[in-house]
Order: C-alpha cells, then sequence, then structure tokens
C-alpha cells in the first residue's frame, strides 16, 4: 500500500519551512541556508518516521536488528535510521504446487497437480522463524503430497480425492507448526493417468455398463413372465376372455387397408374345440373303475 501521509506530510513541513525562512534569506544568508538545511533534515526525518499499513498488512519492527514489535494496520511511528520494518500480507494466498510424478501403492504412475491455500495467523513467527515462507510451505506440499498418495492406491486416490487431500493439509500444518502460519486448505485440481491405463479402465467401464444392462433386462423378463402368466392364469377362469383378447389384437393392427387379417378358423370354432376336449377328457375318467 503506498504510504500518501509520509509524502503529504512532507510536503506539508517544507512549505512551511519555505515560508519561515524566505523572509530572513536577503538580510541574513547564511543563516536562512543553515535554517532551511536544518528544517529540510528535521522534514525528512519526520516523514520517515511516518509509516502505514493497510487493513491486511502487519509490519514487523526490528530495531538495531532486534525484534521489538508488530504494528498495523493504520499509521505507526518508527525511529529512522534505528527501525527497520517488513510487511507482511495476511489474507489467504494461493500456492500452486506443480505435477509431481507419484507411484502409488499398486505400482501405477501418476501426476498430480494441486493447490494449497495458506495465510500468516503470527507475522513476527513467519519472518523469524523461516527464511521464506512461500518456499518452505510449497516444499513441504510436495513432500506430504508424494507420501500421502504413495500409501494409497489408484482407485483410493480416484474415489476419495477429499480425504486424500485433508490427510496432505494434516501432514503440511503438522510440518509447518510453530511457524505463524494456517493452512486452510488443498485441492487435488488434476490426476493424470497413462493412456494405456486410461483405455483399460475405459473398458472396464463399459464392460460394467454392459452388465448392468444384461442384469437390467433380464429383471424385466422375468417380471414380464410373471405378469403374462398371471394374465394367462386369469384369461384361463374367464369364458370368453381369449375371444376378446383375439379381438383386441385385431383391432389394435390399425385401419390401414394395407393390414390384411386372415382368420383360417372361426373363433367360435376355438371354444367348440375346447368343451369337447373336456368333455373328453371327463368321459375317460367315468369309465375308470376303481379298485376294490
Amino acid at each position: 500500500m503506498v504510504n500518501y501521509i509520509s509524502g503529504l506530510v512532507f510536503t506539508v513541513l517544507l512549505l512551511i519551512g519555505v515560508a519561515v525562512v524566505t523572509p530572513f534569506a536577503p538580510a541574513h544568508p547564511v543563516a536562512a541556508a543553515i535554517a532551511g538545511t536544518a528544517w529540510l533534515v528535521a522534514d525528512l526525518f519526520l516523514a520517515s518516521a511516518i509509516k502505514l499499513a493497510a487493513q491486511w498488512e502487519r509490519a514487523i519492527v526490528f530495531r538495531l536488528g532486534r525484534y521489538k514489535e508488530t504494528k498495523g494496520p493504520g499509521l505507526f511511528l518508527i525511529i529512522p535510521l534505528i527501525d527497520q520494518i517488513r510487511k507482511v500480507d495476511t489474507r489467504v494466498l494461493a500456492v500452486h504446487i506443480p505435477k509431481q510424478q507419484v507411484i502409488t501403492r499398486d505400482n501405477v504412475p501418476v501426476i498430480i497437480d494441486a493447490a494449497l491455500f495458506f495465510r500468516v495467523i503470527n507475522a513476527a513467527d513467519a519472518i523469524i522463524m523461516v527464511q521464506d515462507y512461500h518456499n518452505i510451505i510449497l516444499q513441504y506440499a510436495q513432500t506430504s503430497l508424494r507420501d500421502v498418495i504413495g500409501q494409497g492406491s489408484l482407485d483410493q486416490l480416484l474415489t476419495e480425492r477429499e480425504q486424500i487431500a485433508k490427510s496432505i493439509q494434516a501432514h503440511v500444518e503438522h510440518d509447518t507448526e510453530g511457524w505463524g502460519l494456517e493452512v486452510t486448505g488443498l485441492r487435488i485440481q488434476d490426476v493424470d493417468m497413462p493412456e494405456e491405463l486410461k483405455k483399460m479402465m475405459s473398458r472396464q467401464a463399459s464392460a460394467e455398463r454392459e452388465k448392468r444392462a444384461t442384469i437390467t433386462k433380464a429383471e424385466g423378463d422375468k417380471a414380464a413372465a410373471v405378469n403374462l402368466a398371471a394374465a394367462a392364469r386369469t384369461m384361463a377362469e374367464s369364458p370368453g376372455a381369449m375371444q376378446l383378447r383375439t379381438l383386441q389384437t385385431i383391432d389394435g393392427l390399425g385401419p390401414n387397408a394395407s393390414n390384411t387379417v386372415v382368420l383360417a378358423v372361426p373363433v367360435e370354432m376355438m371354444q367348440v374345440i375346447k368343451d369337447l376336449d373336456l368333455s373328453l377328457r371327463n368321459g375317460s375318467r367315468s369309465t375308470i373303475i376303481p379298485a376294490a
């Protein structure tokens, strides 16, 4: 964030100094020059002592090389030439983890692409404890990603991606504990596999879909057979049901003149033949004499 307050204070004090020294310059040029120089040095000293930190920034103050305090957000003062400051961004930062080639537990090579999200919760520890917290947390994330994914199988990587990401996040939090950093999340963006393995998985998925389709069709055929058997029993118990079904089937052929239906045997003859068959069966049973 641009420190406009310091520049504004320097400009105002400089104008005041010019207004004070200018009237005495013609009569006492040497004294006016000395006073003007002293005013300018004091102006620079005071302006450089005013610092400004944004809402998301924290300023670490080092006095003669030793940690003094943490300032911000807002305006604060330091001692120029003695104090040094280093600002730290406390917003959530995103670090892209470069693609890592990892071998899973079942010896399948995969390439993982992920992103790590973290923020600074203690600016002093983040600056004092580690040299470059951006780089070091990236290195820890890479090693944790390799360790966690290497302990699981390919199926776990594909189906339990969220749990694996949480496990990697826990590893990074444990390794960076005490550094003033908080890992807010880790997301696995992409999992790349060899082309041969992709083709094998595609064939496996296709075979699984065909298997489910065959099972579904078989279950449908079974249900249809049960319903047909029930319908046949109902028709057998109702006189004339078969004739009505036959007439309904003929009607379903449509009124199109191109459809011609020829019945070689009248429907009534079928019922007569059925009644004759029943009478013959009953007559054969009556001729049988039971044994004494």
